[in-house]
């Protein structure tokens, strides 16, 4: 198979070419951790661990993919999406701004002095990808609200959980689902379970064979995903479409770490999967529920 994406698509670097030639000046950016940043020099791309002081210069660790670590000076010579940056030691979170701030999801932060109780009701995904992707997005709106979200390992199991689950129109349950799209598999199964059970539960998917497409294309260097033939693992398939790893699970968790490292907030991720999930959140939310 011709590789278009080349060898390592968390390692391009589109700055040195074409109207980027000419290195611009770089502008100061906080090693925030989590932060994806590469090291032209070494091609090293990882993400931000710690910062550390050591003989008298603070270093900076990153983590790779696979796991691999290596320390750096902080200062100039980094890059983030393409462009270079100056990378600073953080301000501490208590010296930061007490003005209001938003969450990952856009709304407005909310200062918990203590964890709400968790709601009866119930949001529950088909995978742990799926839950991991919303935690990260939506991870602070689901405390406020004390919503739980439980994961499937597959909608095909869904008739039964909820059989177990007993909703009710007060004890709801919201569904996000993959592939729902007109008469997929998922999409005959959301039907039935919300005939069954008519105001209690609501199931809404993204059209995405997988959560991993939810994710924009650009955050990873692509202008689209690669299209995966039917019959194809679409997680197995698109490693190894992009050239990465992809013979055990241990390569599939790294790649989807690498993915979901790249999502920052609801910007990066496709619009529609921000309703569904905004939907569901506010099903299991309206008043009268538990």
């Amino acid at each position: 198979m011709i590789d278009r994406y080349g060898s390592d698509i968390f390692a391009s670097d589109p700055h040195r070419e074409g109207a980027f030639a000419t290195r611009p000046h770089s502008k100061p950016m906080p090693a925030e951790v989590g932060l994806v940043v590469e090291e032209p020099t070494t091609g090293f791309v990882g993400a931000v661990v710690r910062i550390e002081k050591s003989g008298g210069q603070h270093l900076v660790e990153l983590e790779d993919r696979r796991g691999n670590r290596r320390s750096f000076p902080l200062g100039p010579g980094f890059w983030v999406d393409g462009k270079p940056v100056s990378l600073t030691v953080p301000v501490p979170r208590s010296a930061r701004s007490a003005k209001p701030t938003l969450t990952n999801s856009g709304s407005r932060a909310v200062e918990m002095k203590r964890a709400r109780v968790a709601r009866a009701s119930r949001i529950f995904v088909e995978g742990t990808h799926d839950a991991e992707l919303i935690e990260k997005v939506w991870g602070d709106d689901l405390r406020v609200e004390g919503i739980v979200v439980e994961y499937l390992e597959g909608i095909d199991h869904l008739a039964d959980v909820l059989e177990v689950f007993d909703p009710t129109p007060t004890r709801r349950v919201g569904v996000l689902a993959d592939h729902i799209v007109p008469g997929s598999k998922e999409t005959r199964i959301a039907e039935a379970v919300m005939k069954r059970w008519p105001s209690s539960v609501l199931v809404l998917g993204h059209p995405y064979v997988d959560v991993w497409q939810a994710v924009k294309p650009a955050r990873v260097g692509l202008k689209q995903w690669p299209d995966i033939p039917r019959g194809t693992d679409i997680k197995i398939g698109t490693l190894k479409a992009l050239g990465l790893p992809h013979a055990t699970r241990e390569d599939i968790g790294l790649g989807w770490k690498a993915i979901l490292a790249r999502v920052r907030t609801y910007k990066d991720l496709e619009p529609s999967l921000l309703g569904r999930v905004e939907a569901l959140i506010d099903f299991v939310t309206e008043p009268g529920t538990a």
